[in-house]
Order: C-alpha cells, then structure tokens, then sequence
C-alpha cells in the first residue's frame, strides 16, 4: 500500500505558541533515540528538538517571532542571503555554547563558527551534521548567472539516532541527490525563479526518496500542484505545512 498522504494534518501535527508567540505547527517524529519534534516557522526557518538540545535551521526575524522559542545549542545557516543569515536573529537565539553551522562567504559576518563546504562534515553538540551541495542548474539572475551558484551555499543532512533528514536549502533538482545514501524526511524549497518548480521538486523527491517530504521555502507556490504529480510514487508521505 502506497504511504503517500494527501492529509494536511495527521496526528502528529500539533500547534504550538511558546511564550504566548504567535502559534506555530509542530510535528512529533519517533526514532529510536526518543522524539523528534519539528516546528515549521516561515520560509526556511525551522526548529528541531531531541535529546534535550535545540537546532534552528535558517532563524530570519522577517518569518517569525522567535522570543518565545527556547536558545539554540545549534543553529544551521545555508548561505549568506538575509532570508537565510539573519545575524541579529542569530544572536537573539544564541547563548553561551551556541554553536552556529556555516558557509566560507558567511565566515567572516559571524566569527566562531562551523564552517563547512559542500562535502564536508562534522559533529557538533553530538549530531553528525553533513553540507551537501545546493545551487541552481536552470533558474538565473542573469544569463549564466544563476541565483545560487555551485558551491557556494550548503545543503545539511542531519542525524537524529536512526533518522536521516535532508534540509536542502536553496537549490534545485541536482544530480549529487542521487548521492545522499538513505533519507527518511525531506525538506525540499519549492518557488520561483529562486528554486524549483513542483515539477523539479517532484524530481527531486525520486531522486531522494524520502519517507516524509517536506515542501518548505514555498513563499506563494501553491504546494498542493505537488501531490497529482507524486500520486503513483510509493513509500513517500507528502506533508503540507503552514509556513508564512
């Protein structure tokens, strides 16, 4: 029987408003080390919790109000774009130990942190954290200027216990997906002309072959033109979530 999902908010979907903020929706994901929790912010911002620590991906104050959100002990940044490295968000979210994962062109914005480029990895407050690469193939600023270009911006896949999840950052359908080895939630950017069509990211989804997929960085994509062109892919669970 085929796992795709048209369900919009299955069970383990759940609002959150820390701190009286603004209410976020928030997934519950077993592994085998305990409970993933991830809450969908705005764009590329999202929080993930396990083990008792803290991860942001992307914190921008423009897509959220992150004051009632606890401090990170990581927070990933994809490239140096301000709707992905927000610095004053940054600082508001870290706390002594606060270690922030980065490209080489956000070095020198922010000093201390993880720098890692595209294939490179390492461990940071226990989670093995890989870059991988993300850039556009197709989509240009300019002609043979593209909005991301290769090498440049990192992709991260991270480990939680026995769980895989790919965060793909700006980029589009491009071959080192089929280079990943096992991934079991994506995040997969969804909107034009700064990343994929749903065509691509349908692409992209065979390519990776997620269990969970994620839309996500949609801005005003109408994420629902995913589902038709996925509907006979077994084994992937498409999950639609509310990110301003």
């Amino acid at each position: 029987m085929s796992r795709l999902s048209f369900l919009t908010m299955p069970l383990v979907s759940m609002a959150v408003a820390p701190g009286g903020a603004a209410a976020f929706e928030q997934d519950v994901i077993p592994t085998t080390g305990g409970d993933l929790k991830v809450t969908f912010i705005g764009h590329a911002s999202l929080m993930f919790e396990f083990g008792g620590k803290v991860i942001y991906n992307d914190p921008v104050g423009q897509y959220g109000d992150f004051s009632g959100l606890p401090k990170a002990d990581v927070i990933l940044a994809a490239h140096e774009h301000g709707d992905h490295f927000d610095l004053e968000a940054i600082k508001k979210l870290s706390k002594p130990g606060t270690k922030v994962v980065m490209t080489p062109l956000c070095a020198p914005m922010l000093a201390g942190g993880v720098v890692l480029k595209n294939g490179e990895s390492a461990t940071v407050e226990g989670f093995r954290i890989e870059a991988v690469p993300a850039y556009n193939l197709v989509h240009m600023r300019s002609p043979g200027v593209p909005y991301h270009a290769k090498g440049l911006g990192n992709g991260y896949v991270i480990t939680f216990s026995d769980k895989r999840v790919y965060i793909a950052g700006d980029t589009e359908n491009i071959p080192e997906m089929k280079t990943l080895g096992r991934v079991d939630i994506a995040f997969l950017p969804m909107n034009l002309p700064y990343t994929m069509t749903p065509a691509m990211v349908a692409d992209a989804a065979r390519m990776v072959r997620p269990g969970i997929l994620y839309p996500y960085h949609t801005t005003d994509t109408d994420t629902s033109k995913l589902q038709p062109l996925l509907k006979d892919e077994k084994g992937i669970e498409i999950r639609i979530r509310r990110m301003p």
